[in-house]
């Protein structure tokens, strides 16, 4: 099983080329040829890189989700039309295209996020932003039921 974990800071070139960190391009490699895929967050300003298969895991939840149902529809829609498959170059960049990267505001500095099995990728500005609420909202919301039995 991925498992990508850790914040790194990382660049983009002015061509929207970003290198994966080298701790974690041995396991995409092993796991899914160097093919990634990345799509839109529906709940924060940052993208969803997954590795090929996780993907594929993933986009077959969505296809099989009703067409009828209005809600449904609009996460295929914004969830599947936004996918773009990427494939890390023999210097271990990937190509981010120009729309996610407009979409989430990914400039130069950005932050690349393990979340398990998929990377977020923030903007630098849009991080330096979202992370002290979202430190202050865990530590002064109560705690959900599937949380409560997490000790750390």
């Amino acid at each position: 099983m991925l498992f990508f974990r850790g914040i790194n800071s990382v660049s983009i070139d002015i061509k929207g080329r970003m290198a994966i960190p080298k701790k974690y391009r041995d396991v995409i490699a092993l796991s899914s040829h160097n093919q990634l895929v990345a799509t839109i967050d529906l709940h924060s300003p940052c993208l969803l890189i997954y590795t090929l298969d996780e993907w594929e895991i993933i986009e077959r939840k969505l296809m099989a989700l009703p067409n009828v149902d209005p809600q449904a529809r609009l996460y295929q829609r914004l969830l599947l039309g936004h996918a773009s498959e990427m494939e890390i170059d023999s210097q271990g960049r990937i190509l981010l295209p120009s729309l996610l990267r407009e979409h989430a505001k990914i400039d130069k500095e950005s932050i690349l996020l393990g979340q398990g099995n998929k990377f977020e990728l923030w903007s630098q500005e849009a991080w330096d932003v979202s992370r002290p609420e979202m430190i202050e909202n865990a530590m002064t919301n109560q705690i959900s039921d599937s949380l409560a039995s997490l000790s750390l």
